[in-house]
């Protein structure tokens, strides 16, 4: 196998796992069944769905576990039940 082939093999092999690794980052709560909401420090570091404060660009984004800022979906009515190490979730951002 010559050294262009393998590199392009390698590249596409690549992008596939990065979009699939993006698909499952960016759920934006596809998964839930019915009305959702978004609740505020529930979310895994990187696994926010959107709004993690100054500097970041959005789902994916946070930058630590729980982060009050960032905001994950929901179904409706089950946020304020959330308990976390760092407090339940919340319905508004809260301060980190």
């Amino acid at each position: 196998m010559n050294r262009t082939l393998s590199i392009a093999i390698l590249s596409a092999l690549s992008a596939g796992v990065l979009a699939s690794a993006s698909a499952t980052a960016q759920d934006k709560g596809a998964s839930i069944k019915g009305e959702k909401e978004r609740c505020y420090g529930i979310s895994m570091a990187g696994k926010n769905d959107c709004a993690a404060g100054p500097g970041t660009t959005c789902a994916g984004t946070s930058k630590v576990d729980y982060q009050g800022n960032a905001w994950k979906y929901v179904a409706k009515g089950t946020c304020a039940t959330m308990k976390t190490p760092k407090g339940m979730g919340s319905l508004k951002e809260m301060k980190s």
